[in-house]
């Protein structure tokens, strides 16, 4: 037997795995969208309900007393939201119940059902999402305990393990340089001399989450370079000031992939007098390179490209799948945990009946021996006994003594008689 909580738990929807990238956009559910979207699952008849939506997932995590009805509700939901018809969504939709149900959800707000496993905001969009649940009045008990008990696994992995640990991608990858190297990036410079290279772009849009914010852009083409300013809000550097600029940035990221070295050993050096020896790490993403190698050699230059990203992303990606197991096991543990917590929690009313009933006896037995002690003690375990044994002779004497024996293993088990001998 399992908790109400469990019985009732259903998570439908779709992620990176199970569906394309166009049917999850269809499905993709904006911040100012989601009152009237979870007011919309109420009409429904979703009374508890949370509605998960990122880049990766559009889920909806709810409990109802039918789960298996209430998911092909929520299916019907989501394909009117897509604008298909229910059976169009069949083998891109998943529909979890019960302890699968729980062990997904576990999994999601420990980052481990990511995209890219560990990814450090992963539980604060779960968290953002049931703040906004609890605004519109629709969490309850069931969906709290289940969700409370996924923050506990998610906070065991993120202590215990080092799964958010280290860089995944060539990007971030730069991102993490520059930290290990400036510590925090709020009061880092950092100047991007553009090309054609997307990849210069993403390791700019990383440098700006880790903290970084006070941004220079350039490029030969001076609209390519106000359309990256316009987006990041950023300043416009003419490029004729590349050199010029290095001067006043820590971070210098290059993607303009010439036929000729855009940052020069010479032009290098002289940034760095002017900044009276203060480092400056280079990001070249350029194909072919931007920056000429001999600035590797240069005090105070610390030159990465591609293929030095690259060895970083290796090393985070090699971390967390190690760091993923342990992950998992934690996960594994804390499910378990929850599952009994719940099934012990639904003994709760028959062990409350039974002290009711046994207290009722007690009195009776003292009211009825009159002050004797060993005659209400008497008469106490006869009045306790009395109902069981009758149950008990009633099944001895049934055509099926297979439910004897299970009684009697049962009785055995409650009242702690397993070691004593066996009494036809």
């Amino acid at each position: 037997m399992t908790g109400r909580a469990l019985d009732r738990l259903l998570i439908v929807g779709a992620n990176h795995r199970s569906s394309p990238l166009g049917l999850r956009d269809a499905l993709f559910v904006e911040d100012p969208e989601m009152p009237a979207v979870l007011a919309a699952l109420r009409e429904e008849g979703f009374d508890e309900a949370l509605l998960l939506s990122t880049c990766d997932r559009v889920e909806v995590i709810a409990a109802a007393d039918d789960p298996a009805a209430a998911a092909a509700r929520v299916q019907g939901f989501l394909a009117k939201r897509a604008g298909v018809v229910p059976a169009a969504l069949s083998g891109q939709i998943y529909a979890l119940t019960g302890a699968e149900a729980v062990r997904h959800l576990f999994a999601v707000a420990s980052a481990l059902d990511s995209l890219v496993i560990g990814e450090p905001h992963v539980l604060g969009q779960v968290k953002a999402a049931h703040r906004l649940c609890r605004e519109a009045a629709q969490s309850g008990p069931d969906l709290e305990a289940c969700l409370q008990a996924a923050y506990t696994a998610a906070k065991r992995v993120r202590t215990e393990t080092s799964v958010a640990a280290g860089p995944v991608s060539v990007a971030s990858s730069a991102a993490q340089t520059a930290r290990d190297l400036f510590g925090d990036l709020s009061s880092v410079r950092v100047l991007y001399a553009a090309g054609g290279a997307e990849m210069g772009d993403l390791v700019v849009e990383n440098l700006l989450a880790a903290g970084a914010h006070d941004l220079r852009v350039t490029a030969r083409r001076a609209n390519r370079a106000d359309a990256l300013a316009r987006a990041w809000q950023a300043h416009v550097l003419p490029f004729d000031g590349l050199a010029r600029g290095m001067a006043e940035a820590e971070v210098v990221v290059t993607g303009i992939g010439g036929r000729t070295y855009g940052v020069t050993e010479e032009a290098v050096k002289a940034a760095l007098k002017a900044r009276r020896q203060r480092p400056i790490l280079f990001i070249d993403t350029g194909i072919p390179g931007d920056v000429e190698p001999a600035v590797n050699r240069i005090d105070n230059a610390f030159l990465y490209d591609l293929e030095d990203l690259e060895r970083v992303a290796e090393q985070g990606r090699a971390g967390r799948e190690a760091a993923a197991r342990a992950a998992w096991a934690i996960v594994a543990d804390e499910v378990e945990a929850f599952l009994r917590t719940r099934a012990e929690r639904s003994a709760v009313p028959v062990i409350a009946a039974l002290h009711r009933h046994f207290e009722a006896e007690r009195a009776r037995a003292l009211a009825e021996a009159g002050g004797d002690a060993e005659r209400a003690t008497r008469l106490l375990v006869g009045r306790l006994l009395h109902d069981p044994a009758l149950a008990l002779r009633g099944l001895a004497a049934d055509d099926n003594d297979e439910d004897f024996k299970t009684a009697e293993a049962l009785v055995r088990r409650l009242f702690g008689l397993e070691n004593e001998e066996k009494t036809g």
